[in-house]
C-alpha cells in the first residue's frame, strides 16, 4: 500500500497521512448538519439528506483517493446548496425533485466531458499567474470565512463588515485555538492544526461552549425519502428555465472544483510543470460525486477547499482521502459526537490554511500589468463576492483583454478565448 500511494516519493508515512485525513474531516464535517439544514428549508427530509450527504462525501472521497491518488476530499458543496434551495426551490419555485434532476444532469454532463479528457485540457490550458491568483483567493476566502465563523467578522450596515465582540464566548474560544494552533504551527510540530483543533473542542466542552454528546451510536436515518427521486423526474428537465438552472449548476461547480484542484495539489507540491497529473481521474472523482450524491438525494458534490488543512497537516497522498472517506461512513454510525465539531473549532484551521494558501502571490508576475490585473481581480474578488467562480469568471474575462491590448494575444490559448465568452454569458445571466 505504501508502493501504491508513493509514501517514499513524498516522504510521508501512514501516520502523517492519517493525522491529515483526520484533520480534513474534522474541517469539513460541520456539512454533514449544515447541509440538511439547507435542504431541508426547501422541503427535503433532514435525516435522509444527512445520510445522502455523509455517503455521497465517502464514496466520492474514497473515490479521490483510492483512483487519483489525491489528499482531497468531496462533499455537497456550500453555496452549491444554497443556490439549489433557495433560489431554484423557493425562488423559482421548481420542486426539489426536479432540482435533484438538475443536479443529476449536470453530472452526467461532466462525466461526459471528464471522459473525453476536455476538462483536462481546459485546466491544463488556463495560466499559471492565474492558477496562483487563484489558489491565493481561495486562501483569502476561506480565511474570511474562518474568521466570520469565529464571530471576529461581522456584518454591519454601514461599512458592510466590521469587527465582532471579542468578549463573546464563542469568539474568545475560537482565538484561543487560533493562538494554540499557530504557536504549535510557528515550532513546526507536525500536525498542529489537527491538535490545535482537539484542544480547543476539549476546552469548548470544558467551559460549556460546546455541547457534550448525549450518546455515542445513532442510528442511521432511512434514504427512502430522497433515493431515486431525480431519475422520477429527469424528463421535467428539458424545459428553458430548467437549462439555465443545470448551465449554473455546471458553470459554478467547474471552476470551484478546478480553483480547488489547482490550490490544493499547488500546496501539495502534486503540480507538475504547471499540470495536475492524474487530472483526469481526480476530475472523475468529482464528476460521478455529483451524480451519485443527485441519485442518493443531495445538491451537488465537489471537491472541498477544507482539503488544504489536511495538506497542512503533512497529507501528500491518496491515503489521505482514503481516511477522510473512511470516517464519513463511521460518522453514519457515531453521528451524535460531531456535535462537537463547532464553528469555533474549525474557524482557526481555515484562518491558518489562508495564511498558508497565499505564500503562492509571490510567484505571480506583478511587474506586469497585464499579468497583475487579471491575477488581482481573481484573488480580491473571492472573499468580497463570497464567491470562488466568480473570482475565476473576471480574471478570466480580463486576462485575454489585457494580453491583448499588450501584443501578446499569440500566447493565449485559444480554450481562454473559449472561456471569455462562457463567462461574458455567465455575467449576462447573473445580471438578468
Amino acid at each position: 500500500m505504501e508502493k501504491y500511494f508513493g509514501f517514499k516519493e513524498f516522504n510521508t508515512s501512514y501516520k502523517k497521512e492519517a493525522t491529515a485525513g483526520l484533520t480534513t474531516f474534522l474541517a469539513m464535517a460541520y456539512i454533514l448538519f449544515v447541509n440538511p439544514s439547507v435542504l431541508g428549508d426547501a422541503g427535503m427530509d433532514k435525516g435522509a439528506v444527512f445520510t445522502a450527504t455523509a455517503l455521497a462525501a465517502a464514496l466520492g472521497t474514497l473515490f479521490m483517493g483510492i483512483v487519483a491518488k489525491y489528499p482531497i476530499a468531496l462533499a455537497p458543496g456550500m453555496g452549491l446548496n444554497a443556490f439549489f434551495a433557495y433560489s431554484v426551490v423557493l425562488v423559482m419555485d421548481i420542486p426539489w425533485q426536479t432540482a435533484l434532476a438538475g443536479v443529476l444532469m449536470s453530472g452526467i454532463i461532466f462525466i461526459f466531458i471528464t471522459l473525453f479528457k476536455i476538462r483536462e485540457t481546459i485546466i491544463n490550458a488556463i495560466p499559471e499567474d492565474l492558477k496562483f491568483a487563484a489558489a491565493s483567493g481561495i486562501g483569502l476566502f476561506i480565511a474570511f470565512i474562518g474568521l466570520k465563523n469565529a464571530g471576529i467578522v461581522v456584518p454591519n450596515e454601514a461599512t458592510l463588515v466590521s469587527l465582532g465582540d471579542l468578549t463573546k464566548g464563542t469568539t474568545l474560544l475560537a482565538i484561543f485555538g487560533f493562538i494554540v494552533t499557530i504557536l504549535m504551527m510557528i515550532r513546526n510540530i507536525r500536525g498542529g492544526i489537527f491538535y490545535g483543533m482537539v484542544i480547543t473542542a476539549v476546552v469548548g466542552m470544558f467551559v460549556g461552549l460546546i455541547n457534550k454528546p448525549d450518546q455515542i451510536v445513532g442510528a442511521i436515518p432511512s434514504l427512502e425519502p430522497t433515493f431515486g427521486q431525480a431519475f422520477s423526474h429527469f424528463d421535467q428537465i428539458f424545459t428553458v428555465e430548467m437549462m439555465i438552472v443545470v448551465l449554473t449548476f455546471f458553470i459554478v461547480d467547474f471552476f470551484d472544483t478546478a480553483g480547488t484542484l489547482m490550490a490544493v495539489a499547488s500546496q501539495a507540491g502534486i503540480m507538475k510543470d504547471n499540470k495536475l497529473p492524474r487530472a483526469g481521474k481526480a476530475l472523475l472523482a468529482d464528476s460521478s460525486a455529483i451524480a451519485v450524491g443527485a441519485i442518493l438525494g443531495t445538491s451537488s458534490t465537489t471537491a472541498y477547499i477544507e482539503s488544504a488543512s489536511g495538506v497542512a497537516a503533512g497529507g501528500r497522498t491518496g491515503f489521505t482521502s482514503v481516511v477522510t472517506g473512511g470516517l464519513f461512513l463511521l460518522a453514519l454510525f457515531f453521528s451524535p459526537l460531531l456535535v462537537v465539531v463547532t464553528p469555533s473549532v474549525t474557524a482557526p484551521a481555515l484562518i491558518i490554511v489562508g495564511v498558508l494558501m497565499v505564500s503562492v502571490l509571490s510567484r505571480i508576475k506583478w511587474d506586469r500589468l497585464e499579468i497583475a490585473v487579471p491575477a488581482f481581480l481573481t484573488l480580491i474578488a473571492m472573499p468580497l463576492t463570497y464567491s470562488i467562480a466568480t473570482g475565476i469568471a473576471l480574471g478570466f474575462v480580463m486576462y485575454p483583454l489585457t494580453m491583448t491590448v499588450k501584443g501578446r494575444v499569440k500566447e493565449v490559448h485559444p480554450i481562454m478565448w473559449v472561456l471569455f465568452i462562457v463567462f461574458i454569458s455567465y455575467f449576462v445571466f447573473l445580471v438578468e
